[in-house]
């Protein structure tokens, strides 16, 4: 079953007198369940389409579906509520809220949604990770590693339908590289989750079920791994 979809994604900015053509007419579904990688190198525009795709921004032309939804012009009420209910966020520059603990820190979606059960969902996921004896710990007294291990954990508290993930490595050594792909392999596995990950790295880009590339800004032909 489709779960994403976008159809003919243009997205153009001005920067003074120049227009800048980020993305070109691009097309491409996702199928629930699926890891798709998006790669290609820097300033292709991948991490425009992430955000498109995800609802972050909008496109200058085209149209992005959710579950069959247009949510191209949805307003940012329906856009919130969607992101937070059924999108999870990982990026590469961690996103932590410093005035929050670890545990606050993936508490928060959920308590956004009221769920009651926001605190023990919460501990579970960073025993899974191996930080509940960090979860009283803030952003700043933690590692770089530690800190994607939260933003993941954050990601699932609200067992999104899709996880995006942006650069999720691009921070990190190559052994805590290695442990948070691992994390969201693992992850998507085990929640069941459609993982939308965009990289630049060839060696996370083979542990995916389907890899897109772009290349200034338009998609070349995929590839697909044996699962």
């Amino acid at each position: 079953m489709i779960l994403l979809e976008a159809r003919n994604l243009t997205q153009t900015y001005t920067v003074g007198e120049r227009t800048l053509n980020v993305l070109k007419d691009v097309s491409l579904s996702v199928q629930e369940g699926e890891f798709l990688v998006i790669a290609g190198s820097s300033g292709s525009g991948k991490s425009t389409l992430l955000s498109l795709l995800s609802g972050l921004d909008r496109p200058s032309s085209g149209s992005v579906l959710f579950r069959g939804k247009d949510i191209t012009d949805a307003d940012e009420d329906d856009l919130a509520q969607l992101r937070n209910e059924a999108i999870g966020f990982v990026f590469q520059s961690f996103h932590l809220v410093p005035s929050l603990n670890a545990l606050e820190n993936v508490m928060f979606p959920a308590e956004l949604n009221g769920d009651p059960h926001a605190r023990d969902r919460a501990e579970h996921l960073l025993s899974q990770v191996g930080l509940h004896p960090r979860m009283d710990n803030f952003p700043y007294q933690l590692s770089g590693g530690e800190k994607q291990r939260v933003a993941i954990c954050r990601s699932l508290i609200n067992r999104p339908a899709v996880i995006f993930a942006d650069e999720p490595t691009g921070n990190l050594d190559s052994d805590n590289g290695r442990a948070i792909l691992q994390l969201l392999e693992t992850s998507h596995r085990a929640e069941g989750a459609t993982l939308v990950m965009v990289t630049h790295d060839r060696e996370i880009a083979s542990a995916a079920g389907r890899i897109l590339t772009l290349e200034d800004g338009r998609l070349s032909s995929p590839k697909t791994h044996a699962a």
